[in-house]
């Protein structure tokens, strides 16, 4: 999980930052991208950690306050579903990512998950398949952004009752769909991933 990060330790590069999203495809709220840049010594704590999608709710949330206390930085951004809606849900995981590396000092270098760069960085960048599990710097921003999004619905959740936001964290769901369909959409909903599921506008 460290492969990436020690080539580039070697190479003289101090600040690696990891940087993934959580929630390109739910129906409704934002997409929420993190990035971490972790010590060259890092601490035993994080063997484990790995894809917040192979972790259980506990072990991320036990991540994620490890991660606060020994990562040298971490930032997160977000894109809005009204900035989804206007710009596409890929240009909003960018933007969103952008945000995060500029809640933090600069970093030297940037992995980043999945198969696309990251347009208008001026940092050097490397994008890598399945880096959430490959690398422990990405796997490290996927539980912040993760933990960081589902704490954000279950507020959605209070602010607009009826939907299920805090159980699905606004996936299409069957109980989802139903409350669409009984209550129509609310403001944190993606009006166009909608069009592709109900005819709701």
């Amino acid at each position: 999980m460290l492969r990436y990060e020690r080539a580039l330790w070697r190479a003289g590069t101090s600040r690696v930052a990891g940087v993934d999203e959580a929630g390109r495809g739910p129906l409704a709220g934002p997409v929420t991208a993190a990035c971490v840049v972790l010590p060259k010594r890092v601490p035993r704590a994080l063997d484990g950690l790995t894809d917040s999608k192979k972790l259980s709710e506990a072990r991320r949330e036990h991540y994620f306050a490890l991660l606060q206390e020994v990562a040298l930085a971490i930032g997160v951004g977000r894109a809005s579903a009204e900035e989804i809606d206007r710009i596409n849900i890929l240009q909003a995981t960018f933007v969103a990512m952008r945000r995060a590396l500029d809640a933090i000092a600069t970093p030297e270098h940037v992995l980043v998950d999945g198969n696309l760069l990251i347009p208008e960085l001026e940092w050097p960048q490397q994008a890598i398949i399945g880096g959430d599990g490959l690398s422990l710097s990405i796997a490290a921003a996927s539980v912040i952004a993760k933990v960081t999004r589902d704490r954000e619905m279950h507020a959605l959740d209070a602010q607009y009752p009826g939907y299920g936001f805090a159980r699905h964290k606004g996936y299409g769901t069957p109980a989802h769909r139903e409350a669409l369909d009984r209550l129509g959409p609310c403001h944190e909903h993606r009006r166009s991933f909608l069009k592709r599921h109900f005819a709701v506008i």
